[in-house]
């Protein structure tokens, strides 16, 4: 399952700590929950979605109520809260751990599949059913794509680019 969270944030002179707190504390700290495999952040080069968005690949929706992840990755973001806003949480069914981004490439996220990804430039899409917490949207689909074969998709409805803001953190158990 794909754990994703997504949320803008309201106050740029607290906002480079809170993602530094994000990426090299929140981050960690999730992987060493049990149930968690992968996690990695992004920040939207689209508009018309929030800012940030972190796709973490889970076991299953009991990772989220476990007392390990309350106690080692879920909220510590008091300090924050009241800057961040637009946050949603989601459950996706997927069929693989969510996908490694570098830095020479970016995530699209699509509200259907885009057969001339798949079709003409032989891209695989991994598919997104919405399984829990907000359920929205319902279905999605992720690309990984290299950057200069983005901008294609920057303006089409219902697609939104993500650059990475960290590497993607690998559970060290991931292979167990």
């Amino acid at each position: 399952m794909w754990y994703t969270v997504e949320c803008s944030y309201n106050d740029a002179e607290s906002e480079e700590e809170w993602n530094a707190f994000y990426s090299q504390q929140k981050l960690p700290a999730l992987l060493s929950v049990t149930g968690f495999a992968t996690s990695q952040r992004f920040r939207a080069v689209s508009s018309g979605c929030p800012v940030y968005l972190a796709i973490h690949t889970v076991k299953d929706a009991h990772t989220l109520s476990s007392v390990d992840y309350a106690l080692k990755g879920g909220g510590n973001f008091a300090r924050w809260q009241v800057c961040i806003t637009d946050w949603h949480r989601n459950l996706y069914e997927a069929e693989n751990l969510a996908p490694a981004i570098s830095s020479e490439e970016m995530l699209l996220l699509s509200a259907k599949p885009i057969v001339f990804l798949e079709t003409e430039m032989g891209y695989r899409g991994l598919e997104m059913r919405a399984a829990g917490l907000d359920k929205s949207p319902e279905y999605r689909v992720a690309y990984s794509l290299p950057v200069e074969h983005s901008a294609l998709f920057a303006d089409m409805p219902g697609v939104y680019l993500y650059e990475p803001l960290t590497p993607q953190l690998q559970s060290a158990d991931i292979g167990s």
